[in-house]
């Protein structure tokens, strides 16, 4: 990944397990609305706190997110978290991006249903001090329903975190929704582009 100086870089993670519509709604909001060189989709290895199971080979989820952002000059795909090995923290993914790309500004995207969790994460509040976090919320969730003690961090992170959320061009679809309609033989038309659903079906993913 090549940037000019003082760039500001978007970056989504995690396990697009599969890639779907969703992500790229949100990749295209973020573009759009922070004024991005472009985003950076991030698959991770081993998540910290999600269970692994059903996690399709690291090829496959690599593969579909390439077939997913073919020919959009919006968004770039890095493998620097499954090279790495281990355990993907952020932090240490941070921390190795900004040594890459001096001067880079970058924007971490996350969901409502994370902004809750990064209390959770390795060494957040250093990481706040390294990268812009933005929250992009969902279809129906309430934010009035958040509270600054509910987030479980050192101000002034809960008040900057609760004034950076954007809602975008959102849809209800998850991964997890995905696998289970495959597994159930049904339809994933219009969950995911048309290269994702294709190459699911040749290779047999997610099936029970």
């Amino acid at each position: 990944m090549e940037t000019g100086m003082h760039a500001k870089i978007g970056i989504l993670g995690g396990t697009f397990n599969p890639v779907h519509i969703g992500h790229l709604m949100v990749a295209q909001s973020a573009f759009e609305q922070l004024e991005l060189a472009k985003v950076l989709f991030l698959p991770c290895l081993a998540p910290p706190h999600k269970k692994t199971t059903e996690l399709a080979d690291n090829r496959h989820r690599m593969s579909m997110l390439e077939s997913a952002v073919e020919g959009d000059f919006r968004f770039e795909i890095s493998d620097i978290e499954i090279k790495r090995g281990g355990i993907s923290y952020t932090i240490d993914t941070i921390s190795q991006l900004k040594k890459l790309n001096p001067g880079t500004d970058f924007i971490f995207i996350i969901g409502a249903d994370t902004l809750t969790e990064l209390h959770l994460w390795k060494n957040i509040h250093e990481l706040f001090k390294m990268c812009r976090f933005v929250t992009y919320v969902r279809p129906g969730f309430d934010l009035e329903s958040v509270r600054k003690k509910e987030l479980h961090l050192d101000p002034p992170w809960p008040e900057r975190l609760l004034g950076d959320i954007r809602a975008g061009e959102l849809v209800d679809v998850s991964s997890s929704g995905i696998r289970h309609r495959i597994a159930e033989g049904l339809s994933i038309r219009y969950l995911v582009p048309a290269s994702v659903e294709m190459y699911i079906a040749e290779h047999g993913l997610y099936r029970k």
